[in-house]
């Protein structure tokens, strides 16, 4: 991996840090230079990214909807490092039902990880930021696009899109840019999960990439690299964006 130390220094928290789109932004932020918390529910997922990671990275087990493994979170990395340059507030699921079947089980899950634990993330993280910081929050192109089943999951990422736009000026006195990213279908084991059985997997990535001009799936890592760049320097001058890694499935 390239090693441009764009982030030199830093320290930075990525929830949902143990697979897909979390732990490759994790391996990014730590080749450039950054020490890494990373955050996931299951032990064994965090001990082995962790094993990846190496030296540069501290794993803390806790689920962002509740709100005591936050406080946990926090005090560790104030106690390790005494503050925060970046957080990306990845941690997420996505689970699909058609309007009919919905239930209040499906909507209270996705909210409370999705939306709660995007919330509560970024504002316990606020004292630990110093002025300057970039906060990074993960929507989805599913905020855009009415995908069929979807309505309950494509709400959480739309909710996130506007939460990024208003704490840009609820934090623009502290210089803290708050930037969205919104990946589209992404080679990832999360989305292998989300289909079933393997054959139903390939199925289901193949329906979706004839709606991908670039006519593939994206890479964790094409990801990982855009997020880089809206926690580095590189981006100063951009504030309150959603920022679109999809192949231009939602451009056209």
């Amino acid at each position: 991996m390239e090693n441009s130390q764009k982030l030199a220094g830093k320290v930075a928290l990525v929830t949902g840090g143990t697979t897909g789109i979390g732990l490759a932004t994790a391996q990014r932020f730590v080749a450039e230079g950054a020490y890494v918390f990373i955050t996931g529910r299951r032990q064994a997922e965090l001990d082995a990214a962790l094993q990846l990671l190496g030296p540069s990275a501290f794993g803390v087990r806790g689920d962002v909807s509740n709100l005591a493994d936050l406080d946990h979170l926090f005090a560790v990395i104030k106690e390790q490092k005494g503050h925060l340059d970046v957080v990306f507030a990845n941690a997420g699921i996505a689970e699909f039902l058609p309007l009919e079947a919905v239930t209040e089980a499906h909507y209270d899950k996705q909210f409370d990880i999705n939306v709660k634990g995007t919330v509560f993330t970024v504002q316990k993280a606020l004292p630990l930021l110093p002025d300057g910081a970039a906060i990074i929050v993960m929507a989805s192109i599913v905020a855009s696009k009415g995908t069929e089943s979807s309505s309950i999951y494509s709400a959480t990422k739309a909710a996130i899109r506007s939460l990024a736009r208003t704490w840009t000026t609820d934090l623009r006195a502290r210089r803290i840019r708050v930037n969205a990213i919104s990946p589209g279908p992404i080679e990832t084991p999360g989305l292998n999960n989300v289909a079933g059985t393997p054959e139903q997997a390939k199925q289901f990535k193949a329906q979706m990439v004839t709606g991908v001009p670039m006519g593939r799936l994206g890479e964790a890592d094409e990801i990982a690299k855009a997020v880089v760049f809206l926690a580095s320097d590189d981006s100063s001058y951009v504030t309150g964006v959603e920022l679109f890694v999809d192949g231009g499935m939602a451009q056209v």
